[in-house]
């Protein structure tokens, strides 16, 4: 297949929640993390987000870093990543930051017969792709991504989208953050749901890095034979910065 570099990023807690039940943005990393998430960001052509992220959280998807903004910008790229996301029935606001911050292209994926109204409701604030069939498949979705040049593209959730790359097989490699905390919320959101994974008990995942930082562990794992070792930022000032003194 024909399809960019994927990399699942994703921050959890110990017991694989990605936020509470009720929506408010628990934090589950911290700043020397969300400094390589953010390089993370910079290094990539796009970035997707369910639509349920979008309503849940209103996320920006920007580069925060107005140093890595402007080597983009000297790049001749925008300021920051497309913006991606896959919708089933179209339940999108228009006035979602996803649509009205940035200067990057925004892609909208759907099935082909709400893909009319919701092109029409948006209007010029993004590209609507209406795919064939009920569900949208993010095999058809990376497919059109690479023939519009997406060569890197960064997924950071939800669990029902990270569920999909994963039991696709779509994804390259896993950016896992876990914090120190638990949920313990049986109706918060989870870092996948139930679904025939290819990563079994007799067929591991590569574990390629671990890395300390803070009080946060990062866990990157090799989910394909193309798997790019290089394709983690290395460590930032920030999350230098950050970092807990090692253990004897």
């Amino acid at each position: 297949m024909n399809r960019p570099y994927i990399t699942l990023s994703c921050a959890m807690s110990i017991d694989g929640y990605l936020d509470s039940a009720v929506p408010h943005k628990l934090p589950m990393s911290n700043s020397a993390d969300f400094d390589r998430v953010d390089q993370l960001r910079a290094d990539s052509d796009a970035i997707l987000v369910g639509a349920s992220t979008i309503r849940r959280d209103d996320p920006r998807l920007l580069v925060r870093s107005e140093e890595r903004r402007l080597l983009r910008r000297a790049a001749g790229r925008a300021e920051s990543p497309a913006k991606v996301t896959v919708t089933a029935t179209g339940a999108l606001a228009a006035d979602a930051a996803f649509f009205t911050q940035g200067d990057a292209e925004k892609f909208v994926y759907c099935p082909h017969d709400v893909a009319g109204e919701l092109s029409g409701r948006l209007g010029g604030a993004a590209t609507v792709v209406g795919l064939e069939g009920p569900d949208v498949s993010m095999a058809d979705v990376v497919c059109d991504l690479r023939s519009r040049g997406i060569g890197r593209l960064m997924v950071e959730g939800g669990g029902h989208v990270h569920t999909q790359f994963l039991v696709a097989e779509l994804a390259d490699e896993l950016q896992l953050v876990v914090a120190p905390f638990f949920v313990g919320e049986s109706r918060a959101p989870r870092f996948v749901e139930a679904g025939r994974f290819p990563w079994t008990a007799k067929h591991r995942a590569v574990l390629a890095e671990t890395r300390q930082i803070g009080d946060v562990v990062l866990l990157r794992y090799a989910l394909s034979d193309r798997f790019d070792p290089g394709a983690c930022p290395a460590a930032t000032e920030a999350e230098r910065a950050g970092r807990l003194p090692a253990h004897s």
